[in-house]
């Protein structure tokens, strides 16, 4: 099937890390021009950049917690490319400790909503006043299972990403068809969240000391494969896809193979 995403510019926050580099290779592959961020990992970012060389990808560091640094962000696309086309919201932090709620500093728990909710909103802002202009744009946010099943000793995390799963997607869908309406030749501004699942995670953070799954946990999933990374980033490339997700707005799409979600919610496999 024909996304027709080629030329579309796409830009990906979080870009350098597993999650983010596999959402770059697929749009890649569909001809899209990339805008790839990353704050820390400047040398996770120009590998990917290499790699992707044939897309010619544009690079963009920001703090994206940083009002003034998210506005110079969209400025420097704006500068390149005129226009952002797709915007997907995947940067975020993770505390990898396990800390119980009545552990958690406060500290921790706005460290977490800023790296996670704040950064969202800071930059769903500056795309929508973008879409405002064009009249056109969607956006995909990631989300995580730990917004739909819960995560024990990691609260914060859950918290922040349910908040983007439901409160923001479900808002916002009705926010963004008005600032880019449905016409005859345009199906409308629309919004979606994809939720990978823990192997999908656990892929893209290679470096956590979250232990591999058992045997009992795999067995929670219907199609218990660890390669999930994939499969996410198809799913964000279908959802940008004004040709063939164009009725498609305001969901929230869980990508785990079939996984309960036990584990999580319970802390126990």
């Amino acid at each position: 099937m024909n996304t027709n995403l080629t030329g579309k510019v796409i830009l990906i926050t979080g870009a350098s890390g597993g999650i983010g580099s596999a959402m770059a290779r697929a749009f890649a592959g569909e001809g899209a021009k990339l805008v790839l961020h990353y704050h820390r990992n400047l040398a996770g970012a120009r590998k990917l950049q290499r790699e992707l060389a044939a897309a010619e990808p544009f690079l963009v560091r920001a703090d994206l917690t940083k009002e003034s640094q998210v506005r110079d962000l969209f400025a420097q696309v704006l500068k390149q490319f005129r226009r952002v086309d797709t915007f997907v919201a995947n940067a975020g932090s993770w505390e990898t400790r396990e800390v119980p709620l009545h552990r958690v500093t406060v500290k921790q728990w706005r460290g977490t909503l800023d790296g996670v909710l704040t950064s969202t909103f800071l930059c769903l802002r500056e795309f929508f006043r973008l879409v405002a202009k064009q009249k056109r744009g969607n956006a995909v946010l990631i989300g995580s299972t730990a917004a739909v099943f819960g995560e024990a000793n990691h609260a914060d995390y859950a918290a922040a990403k349910a908040a983007m799963a439901f409160g923001l997607t479900r808002s916002l869908k009705n926010e963004l068809s008005r600032l880019a309406p449905h016409t005859r030749d345009y199906c409308g501004g629309r919004i979606n969240c994809v939720c990978p699942g823990w192997t999908v995670v656990h892929a893209a953070r290679r470096s956590s000391p979250t232990p591999k799954p058992s045997a009992k946990s795999l067995r929670r999933w219907r199609c218990p494969r660890l390669r999930g990374l994939t499969t996410l980033a198809n799913a964000v490339v279908y959802l940008s896809s004004d040709t063939l997700a164009r009725h498609v707005t305001g969901q929230t799409l869980v990508v785990a193979g079939g996984w309960r979600g036990v584990a999580l919610a319970t802390g126990r496999d």
